[in-house]
């Protein structure tokens, strides 16, 4: 008996490898079935997604998978991870064109320092005011008291109670991580699995893609323009969810843009999440310097969303690496086991410098960065460039009157100017770039009128 069972189970075996192998060739056909596609679209001049075409597959695997028995889930989520593999190698195939972002700029501009030249920095959010004397001192104090030692993964007790008394919720919805951005990563790597899709709006800050792109889920943009004010389209985002949608991603106020967006819109993206019962991941690192009527996503009292915010910004605090999140607490369970992985907690002395760091007036910052920007409006306007008046943040989103980014910006940090590329913030955004108020106006009116110069001379 136990002779046929084995036989059984080895023959089922040998047919389960030769399906395999016939899965792979077909693949491997369809990637270069979709390699000539971008070839083609190439010559053609045509974005290499085609949402209306993507949309009758998306349709038709749904058809298939309910008339074989085949659960649609797992049918829709390996339809994404072949689209994904298809965009890449499509990408691949067109010309390439220069790549740069904000960091890129950033790293340049720091070799070029360590080398001896003089850099003005325009093209990174990092305050060149300082962080709360209180807060060195609260790191001091962690030392003398050996406030050092390994904490739970979620934060430290007091840190923990204080940001969910900022927040009005329970403490247990709270987690603080290592900066913002690893609550961005925490947040997709627990919500969102390989195949599943996260949509995201530009232009918008690029960690979400490449958290999306870490743990293999595919993003869909939803791109906002210049002329609609950068305000997205709530149809238009309504239009992109299908069932493999699990987040929508959303930054306000936003970097690069400093668009807020108004009450009505922000009621239109909740809605829409709740109906399609999606995680709403709402990136709210800049929401206290906001010059417009502000909404958070905790406000909505919605239990898929999760607000994430930092010390970075509000308290000058960028090197300390130090930012949270808070959410419902199966989730804040789910990232907790991300961070757990990764990192096992923040630096107990980081914690309690930022549980200083909320007691303390930062108004005067946020007063600072609307007086730069104001400044930085009044002399761009001079220069005639478009743009929207930002609503918050510490960045302009200017246009430029011809030419594309990356070519002005080398042209710039050669001339010790860093600013940073539009186009690291969405491929569509060529004809803009960003540029930093974290510099005295006088600093700032150096860079702007090498920037105009150089214009001038490309006109």
């Amino acid at each position: 008996m136990t002779v046929q069972k084995n036989k059984e189970l080895e023959s089922l075996r040998l047919k389960i490898r030769a399906l395999t192998s016939e899965i792979m060739a077909k693949v491997q056909e369809r990637t270069q079935l979709a390699r000539q596609v971008g070839e083609v679209k190439g010559r053609l001049g045509i974005d290499v997604k085609d949402e209306k075409v993507e949309q009758e597959i998306r349709l038709m695997v749904a058809r298939q998978a309910e008339e074989s028995g085949m659960g649609k889930e797992f049918a829709l989520r390996l339809l994404s991870v072949l689209l994904q593999e298809s965009e890449l190698v499509q990408e691949k195939s067109r010309p390439l064109k220069a790549r740069q972002t904000h960091i890129s700029i950033f790293r340049k501009a720091k070799q070029m320092e360590a080398a001896g030249s003089r850099i003005i920095h325009l093209e990174v959010g990092e305050p060149d005011f300082p962080a709360p004397a209180q807060v060195g001192n609260a790191l001091a104090e962690s030392f003398a008291k050996r406030q050092y030692h390994y904490t739970d993964t979620r934060g430290i007790p007091a840190l923990l109670d204080a940001i969910a008394k900022k927040t009005g919720v329970i403490e247990d919805r709270v987690i603080v991580t290592p900066g913002g951005r690893f609550a961005v990563f925490s947040a997709i790597a627990a919500l969102v699995r390989p195949g599943e899709e996260i949509i995201t709006i530009e232009p918008a800050w690029p960690a979400y893609k490449e958290c999306a792109d870490f743990v293999g889920a595919r993003t869909k943009v939803l791109r906002t323009t210049m002329e609609k004010g950068w305000t997205p389209d709530v149809s238009e985002l309504a239009a992109m969810v299908t069932e493999n949608t699990k987040m929508i991603a959303i930054n306000y106020p936003n970097n690069p843009t400093g668009k807020v967006i108004n009450e009505k819109t922000m009621d239109g993206i909740v809605s829409l999440a709740r109906d399609h019962a999606l995680y709403l991941l709402s990136d709210e690192v800049y929401s206290n310097y906001s010059f417009a009527p502000f909404e958070s996503a905790l406000s909505y009292s919605y239990d898929r969303s999760v607000v994430v915010s930092s010390f970075s910004k509000t308290y000058a605090m960028t090197g300390f690496r130090v930012g949270y999140a808070v959410a419902s607490v199966d989730t804040i369970r789910q990232m907790a086991k991300v961070q757990a992985a990764g990192i096992t907690s923040v630096a107990e002395p980081v914690q309690r410098a930022a549980l200083v760091a909320l007691g303390q007036d930062a108004s005067g910052n946020v007063d600072l960065m609307k007086k730069r920007l104001t400044f930085l409006s009044s002399r761009l306007k001079e220069m005639s460039l478009r743009f929207i008046e930002p609503d918050g943040a510490m960045y302009i989103y200017p246009q430029l009157p011809a030419g594309e980014d990356v070519e002005l910006v080398e042209k710039l940090l050669e001339k010790g100017v860093a600013i940073a590329p539009g186009s690291g913030f969405g491929d569509s955004y060529r004809q803009f770039v960003r540029i930093s108020a974290c510099r005295p106006e006088e600093e700032m009116a150096e860079g702007l009128n090498m920037m105009e110069k150089v214009l001038r001379r490309e006109n």
